[in-house]
Order: C-alpha cells, then sequence, then structure tokens
C-alpha cells in the first residue's frame, strides 16, 4: 500500500485522477489539494466521486506527506512544486508540460518558462519507455495529442518507413480544462468544428523531438475542436518511403505493440472511434488505407482525459511500484 497526494485535484484531470485511485486496492489517497475549495468535500466539485471520503485542501508541497504526488497543475507552476518534492523523497508523476522536453531550449521557446533547476524526468509514455519508468523518480506525463500522435506515428518512423508526419487531431472541449472561455462556450463550439494554433501548438515540438529519437523526421501538427465533451481523433498524413502493402504496415503495428495491454490495432480499413475509448485507458489504432499516390493514412482514438491525461498518469504509477499494470484501469470505453 502507498499513499498518493493530488496537487490540483478539483480540475477534470484531478477528478479523472480520484476516480481511478478510488478503486486501486494498493493507493491510499492522502491528500487532495485545491486553494478555491479548501475544505469542501470532493463531492462538491466532482458530484461523481460521492463516495470518496475526503475535503479538499490548500497545502504546500512541504506539508504532504506522501509515497508518490501527481501534480495536476498549470505549465509553469510544476517548476516551482516538483522540485521541493523531489528533494523529500516523494516521487512525482506530473501532468503538465514542464518536464517533457531534453531540449529545454525548446521548452523555453514554446512555453515562456524559464527552468529555475533541472531535474531528470522520464517520458511517461509507457509502450515506448517502459524500462525508464521503472526506475524513474519523476515521471513527465505526456500531453494529450502527442499520446495519440506518437502511438500512431512510431512504428512507421522506427521502422524507416516515412520521414514525414502531418497530424490532423480533433479533441473534445474537455481538453480546454474547467474554465469556460469564448472559445469552448457551448454557443460558439457547438454545431462548428475549428481549427488553432494552425503551426504553433506547443505539442507539435513534443510529438517532433520523441520520434526523432528513431529516424529523422519532419512533423506538421494541427489541432481541431469539435462539438463532444472526451476524446482525441487523431489522423495522421504520411508519403511511404517504400513500395508496401497495408496489411505489411499492419502488421509492423501489430508487431510493435504485441502485448502492450493498453493497445488496440484494428483491422486494416477499420476506423477507430471516439465512443469505443470514451472514459478507458485504451488507445484505439487502425485504418493503414494507402491511396492511388502513396499516401498512407494511420488513425488512433484515445480519450484525452484517461490515456490523454489522468490514466496514463496512473499506469505510470504501477509501473513505478510494481503493480499491476492494468490495476484499476481495465474498464473497457462507453459505446454509444
Amino acid at each position: 500500500m502507498i499513499s498518493v497526494g493530488i496537487v490540483g485535484a478539483s480540475g477534470y484531470t484531478g477528478g479523472e485522477l480520484l476516480r481511478f485511485l478510488e478503486g486501486h486496492p494498493q493507493v491510499e489517497v492522502v491528500a487532495a489539494t485545491s486553494r478555491r475549495f479548501d475544505g469542501n468535500p470532493i463531492y462538491k466539485v466532482h458530484p461523481n466521486l460521492r463516495d470518496v471520503d475526503l475535503k479538499f485542501e490548500n497545502l504546500s508541497p512541504g506539508d504532504i506527506d506522501a509515497d508518490l504526488v501527481f501534480t495536476a497543475t498549470p505549465h509553469g507552476a510544476s517548476l516551482k512544486i516538483v522540485p521541493e518534492l523531489i528533494e523529500n523523497d516523494v516521487k512525482v508523476v506530473d501532468l503538465s508540460g514542464d518536464y517533457r522536453f531534453n531540449n529545454l531550449e525548446v521548452y523555453e521557446k514554446w512555453y515562456g518558462y524559464k527552468h529555475q533547476k533541472i531535474l531528470k524526468a522520464i517520458y511517461g509514455l509507457p509502450e515506448l519507455y517502459r524500462e525508464d519508468i521503472k526506475q524513474a523518480n519523476l515521471i513527465a506525463n505526456p500531453g494529450c495529442f502527442p499520446t495519440g500522435g506518437l502511438l500512431a506515428s512510431y512504428p512507421l518512423v522506427s521502422e524507416k518507413l516515412v520521414d514525414t508526419i502531418i497530424i490532423d487531431s480533433k479533441t473534445g472541449i474537455s481538453g480546454a480544462g474547467v474554465k469556460p472561455t469564448e472559445a469552448t462556450h457551448y454557443p460558439n463550439c457547438s454545431d462548428n468544428v475549428g481549427a488553432y494554433s494552425v503551426t504553433t501548438h506547443k505539442h507539435m515540438p513534443e510529438i517532433q523531438e520523441k520520434l526523432s529519437e528513431v529516424g529523422e523526421v519532419k512533423v506538421s501538427f494541427t489541432p481541431h475542436l469539435v462539438p463532444v465533451i472526451r476524446g482525441i481523433l487523431s489522423t495522421v498524413h504520411t508519403f511511404l518511403l517504400e513500395d508496401v502493402t497495408s496489411s505489411y504496415v499492419k502488421e509492423v503495428y501489430d508487431e510493435f505493440y504485441e502485448g502492450e495491454p493498453f493497445i488496440r490495432v484494428l483491422d486494416a480499413g477499420e476506423i477507430p472511434r471516439l465512443s469505443a475509448v470514451r472514459g478507458s485507458n485504451y488507445c484505439h489504432i487502425g485504418c493503414f488505407d494507402i491511396d492511388e499516390n502513396g499516401r498512407m493514412v494511420v488513425v488512433s482514438s484515445i480519450d484525452n482525459l484517461v490515456k490523454g491525461a489522468s490514466g496514463q498518469a496512473v499506469h505510470n504509477m504501477n509501473i513505478m511500484f510494481g503493480f499491476r499494470e492494468t490495476e484499476s484501469l481495465d474498464m473497457v470505453g462507453l459505446h454509444p
């Protein structure tokens, strides 16, 4: 049994962490922090968690007595929180972008924050970095778009089948967080599809850095907001460097992800659905179609709040502490 704290527990990702950890037999949540909701029961903010016997507390990092802390904080905030936790021998899974980059100059360019102290973090995509995660004290949980984009692209790059990746992602509104904005106001986003940050999204260099570890590749990425609550559907467009078939590429993915508990490689021509993974920690990867011009299309679907955030964070925790990897995470998606 381990003790766990959550910094920033009132947001969507904090609520999802609490949902998964509530049913985890090896975990006791001892702290859930929130300045705004200090003293309020958890269910006052997360009404689906009425059985969670815990209240929000306004705690500083040094006051959290736990074996592991999830920091579900805005970009930049974790730079001030995580070092103190690590110094106190607390393991950390950070859900912000603050520790995802090996190249700090790239981080500072795209996020605009200066690192106060360099800490060694392991990128927390279990399918690619499992062995490093086992030994880690600090995990940088991947971004939601990079999770879907990397899982859909990585086998192609690692097999040297492509040198250019174009990712078009459609995301649900919950990815923007709890606080409403003009873009996420219901009358503005309903019955609409909106491209944003078309060439300047912060997740593009994250995808670029990780794919470049296994091959020379150029990455382009554009996200779109669609009027659904949860989910990211990523369509990867690329031109193959070799004359191969859809069935061959599908076999590449089958072999690459063999034994992975949360990856489902679909049949060639089968398109992943958001509803099939909603509420789950699964990633579905499919399509593998090639057009007459040699363009290969691969599609992935994830729940942005689960596989794209909190579920993956719990998966990382399970690996770090030697628990069954699927513990508290093995529910299937909610379809329809």
